[in-house]
C-alpha cells in the first residue's frame, strides 16, 4: 500500500524527498481543486485559518497535520471522517524565547531606547529589570514549561497556575481560582494557555485591576484571551504595562491607540517564526508518515471527527 502525502509547497516537497518507495508526495492545499485520490496525510501551510478546513469536505482526507500548536476553532469546522494533529514540539521553544525577549525588552526599557536611537538620543534611565522579580505563569503546558525553564536562570520567583491545582516535581501548581489572590503579588504575568471557551476574555477588566500597579502583562498565547478594550484603558492610565505577540483583532488596526501607548510593546504574532522551524516540522511529518505506513496511530491527534470509534 502506498501512503499518499500532500504538502503545502515545493520547498517542503524537496525537503521530504525521498520519503520511501511506498510513499507518494505531491503539493496540494485546500485552495486547489479536489484530487481524484485519497490523501492519507495532508500537511497544512503554517499560516492557515481554521476557516479553510470546511473545503476538505470535497476531498478524501484521513489525517491533517497542522504546522501550528493552537487548534481553536478546528473542532467546529473539520468535516467528518478526519483526524487533526497539532504540531507539538515545534513551537514551544521559539515561543518561549520570544516571551523572554519581550519581558527583557520591557523590564530593561529596550523599547524606549530603540525608539530614541534614530534621533541620536542618549536616553539613559532606570528600569525595573528582571532579577528577583515575581513572575506568574498562567499555563503549564509545553509553552508554559518552556518559558519557566528559560526564566529560571534569571533568579526570578516563579508561581505557576493551571486549570486545576496540583503538585509536580517542580512544586505547587495553583488552580485558576487562586488568581485573585496571586495577581496582586506578581511583577510579571505571562499568559500561556490555549484559547478555549473558558479562557476567552479570561484577562478582563477585573483581572487587570487585580494586577500590581505598573506590573507587566505578557501574552504569547491567543489575542482573544485578553479583553483588548480593558487592556487599552489600563495601559493608557499607566496602571499596567503590556508586551504582547497576539491581540484581538489581528492584525490590530493601524489607527488603534494601543500601538502608541507608553509601556506597550506589540509584535505581529511571530512566536513560531524562526528560520529553524523546518528542522522540527520535517521530523514530525516523517514520523507521521512512518506511523501511517505501519498502521499505527498518528501522534498529537487533538480533533477526531470519525464516527463509531
Amino acid at each position: 500500500m502506498t501512503v499518499f502525502v500532500a504538502v503545502p509547497d515545493a520547498t517542503m516537497l524537496e525537503r521530504l524527498t525521498p520519503a520511501g518507495e511506498d510513499v507518494a508526495l505531491e503539493v496540494w492545499t485546500t485552495d486547489d481543486s479536489p484530487l481524484d485520490r485519497s490523501i492519507d496525510l495532508l500537511v497544512l501551510p503554517y499560516s492557515v485559518s481554521a476557516e479553510a478546513l470546511p473545503r476538505l469536505a470535497a476531498s478524501r482526507v484521513s489525517v491533517v497535520q497542522s504546522q501550528a500548536l493552537g487548534y481553536n476553532g478546528v473542532a467546529e469546522v473539520l468535516p467528518p471522517g478526519i483526524r487533526y494533529a497539532n504540531a507539538v514540539g515545534v513551537h514551544e521553544g521559539p515561543t518561549a524565547e520570544l516571551a523572554v525577549g519581550l519581558i527583557l525588552e520591557s523590564q530593561r526599557g529596550l523599547d524606549v531606547i530603540a525608539r530614541a536611537q534614530p534621533a541620536g538620543l542618549w536616553k539613559r534611565d532606570w528600569y525595573p529589570g528582571l532579577l528577583g522579580r515575581a513572575v506568574l505563569i498562567i499555563g503549564v503546558g509545553g509553552v508554559g514549561a518552556a518559558i519557566e525553564k528559560r526564566l529560571a536562570p534569571f533568579d526570578v520567583e516563579i508561581t505557576r497556575v493551571a486549570r486545576t491545582g496540583r503538585t509536580d516535581a517542580l512544586g505547587a501548581i495553583h488552580p485558576l481560582g487562586a488568581l485573585p489572590e496571586l495577581l496582586p503579588a506578581a511583577d510579571i504575568v505571562v499568559i500561556a494557555v490555549p484559547l478555549t471557551v473558558e479562557t476567552t476574555n479570561m484577562v478582563d477588566a477585573a483581572f487587570l485591576d487585580r494586577m500590581k500597579a505598573g506590573a507587566l502583562l505578557v501574552n504569547i498565547s491567543r489575542g482573544a484571551i485578553v479583553d483588548t478594550d480593558a487592556l487599552t484603558e489600563r495601559a493608557r492610565t499607566g496602571a499596567i504595562r503590556a508586551a504582547i505577540d497576539v491581540v484581538e483583532p489581528e492584525p490590530l488596526p493601524a489607527d488603534h491607540s494601543l500601538w502608541t501607548l507608553p509601556g506597550v510593546i506589540i509584535t505581529p504574532h511571530i512566536g513560531g517564526n524562526i528560520s529553524s522551524m523546518p528542522s522540527r516540522v520535517d521530523p514530525l511529518v516523517r514520523e507521521q508518515i512512518r506511523r501511517l505506513r505501519e498502521h499505527q496511530e498518528p501522534l498529537n491527534i487533538v480533533v477526531d471527527t470519525r464516527t463509531g470509534l
